[in-house]
């Protein structure tokens, strides 16, 4: 059924429900009638402790089908919802309101109103509870999503509902931020895209450049033409037009703006308006996930798209390149949210053991001079000469020693990491591997975030609360001495994984699953 049936349908449903549970409680006694329904919401409910224990403080009381003015307008706001699920990429089929409404306009006794009702309370909490915290549980999606998600309360839920007009109620119950509304709009133009049709044919090959001609690049053409990147045209040459539309695509995209349309290029044409959708659907489940909270200053990685960004407001202020786990088991970087603290400038890489003893330790085996940059501290954290050591006698499980590198241009940290402590040892940190920055493609670290600015990063964290944020990191820097800076204000992290995201001017930004 669409959208639009379902609205045109919608008012007889209700009146013909209202008009059905108005005689059912006229015609019976109210002794017997009281009696059979709260007997029957009791049976109901009991499953759900919350629930249960809302109708017995409320005395059984109904708050969907009894005939007053507010019974009456959270009734036909709830189905109302209910019939709009979609909106939100919500599984109608998880709220059977077919079968609701069935069974409401067949209700021909008490006991049938008291099952209607709880019935009706277990699906308005599994609808709020959806489309406050999401349908799906991270963890259970895949265990790289740490993500801990802040799950409604039942009884503020139900008394919300009860206290406050109730479609300003249920309007509140999804996220209220601009991302969330963006993707919405985004959803629907792509259904609306899709019983069109979808965009055009594909592109059959697999590369074109510019000065091409010939049927190849019109298909390409006539793809950027539906996808609304280039004006219509009768040209048939990869010209200066095509080539500024191939380069838009790709800034949407997260790819090398070079108006090339390499292999790379022509996939991502070559995604079909279903897919798409697809991702739009998963990224609003994942801002379910995020706490409505996400602090008027915040820092947000989206792993898909290697980029780290501050935020203000909801305001963009900053934003660089940067480089993520690679995509191995033991190596993805996880997604998570945190407060960043402090950030350390000349910091020294404390090596993380497995990365001791699985890269390090094999290669020290085999010259004891390896890496030579990097030292050994014993368990009491005095430095250890190479050559006391036998490494041969060691092995992962019992190798005793801490390695380390000092403060330096050569530190695997650069000159500056930023820390908001986590149990995944997870940071932003400054590299010298800066040639990693040019590629399209950036998933090459142990897990943690790599800045092609670390410098600029520091410089904006920084700026709210020095007078001249530059010159004092500068200053600290010159000293060649590790230091840590406390951040006055801590500010809220957020390791996010969207195929698709918006922008608040411009079009939605597509990226690859480069976590499958």
């Amino acid at each position: 059924m669409t959208l639009a049936k379902t609205r045109r349908e919608f008012g007889l449903l209700i009146a013909a429900a209202v008009v059905t549970l108005t005689t059912v409680c006229t015609s019976d006694s109210a002794m017997a009638q009281v009696t059979a329904f709260r007997q029957a919401l009791a049976e109901t409910v009991a499953s759900d402790r919350d629930l249960a224990a809302f109708y017995r403080a409320n005395d059984f009381a109904p708050i969907w089908t009894g005939d007053e003015a507010g019974d009456r307008a959270r009734r036909k706001a709830l189905v109302r919802t209910l019939s709009e699920v979609d909106l939100h990429g919500l599984p109608a089929e998880r709220y059977d309101l077919p079968g609701i409404m069935e069974r409401m306009g067949a209700a021909r006794s008490s006991r049938d109103l008291g099952l209607i009702e709880g019935e009706l309370s277990l699906t308005f909490l599994r609808l709020a509870q959806d489309m406050q915290s999401g349908v799906l549980v991270p963890s259970r999606v895949d265990d790289g999503i740490k993500r801990e998600v802040l799950y409604g309360d039942p009884i503020t839920n139900l008394t919300g509902v009860t206290s406050t007009e109730p479609r300003r109620f249920f309007h509140s119950l999804a996220p209220q931020g601009n991302e969330y509304a963006r993707l919405m709009k985004e959803k629907l133009r792509l259904e609306h895209l899709m019983a069109r049709g979808g965009w055009c044919a594909t592109v059959p090959v697999s590369t074109l450049q510019p000065g091409e001609a010939g049927g190849n690049v019109v298909a390409l053409r006539n793809r950027l033409i539906t996808m609304g990147y280039l004006a219509r045209s009768a040209s048939q040459t990869y010209d200066a037009a095509l080539q500024s539309a191939v380069q838009a695509f790709q800034a949407d995209h997260g790819l090398e703006q070079d108006g090339v349309a390499g292999s790379s290029t022509i996939a991502a044409l070559n995604v079909s308006v279903e897919q798409r959708l697809k991702s739009v659907v998963v990224a609003m489940e994942r801002e379910r996930w995020l706490t409505p909270d996400r602090g008027k200053r915040h820092i947000l990685v989206n792993l898909t798209d290697f980029s780290a960004r501050i935020l203000d407001d909801d305001h963009l202020t900053f934003e660089t390149r940067a480089v993520v786990g690679k995509n191995e088991s033991d190596r993805r970087s996880p997604e998570f949210s945190d407060v960043m603290e402090h950030l350390v400038i000349n910091p020294t890489w404390h090596v993380p053991r497995s990365i001791a003893v699985n890269e390090y330790l094999p290669k020290m085996k085999q010259n004891p001079n390896a890496a030579s940059h990097l030292r050994l501290y014993d368990s009491r954290g005095r430095e250890v000469s190479r050559g006391a050591v036998n490494f041969g006698a060691y092995t992962a499980r019992n190798f005793p020693f801490a390695i380390k590198q000092p403060p330096s241009t050569r530190n695997a940290l650069g000159l500056v990491k930023f820390i908001f402590p986590n149990k995944y040892n997870i940071y932003l940190h400054d590299t010298p591997q800066k040639a990693l920055f040019g590629r399209e493609k950036r998933d090459f670290s142990h897990g943690c975030i790599r800045l092609q600015e670390p410098f600029e990063f520091a410089y904006a964290l920084l700026a709210k609360q020095e007078d001249d944020p530059k010159g004092y990191f500068h200053s600290v820097l010159n000293t060649g001495r590790e230091t840590l800076v406390q951040l006055k204000t801590p500010v809220p992290v957020h390791i996010i994984y969207r195929t698709a995201f918006t922008k608040a001017q411009g079009r939605t930004q597509y990226r690859g699953d480069v976590y499958g």
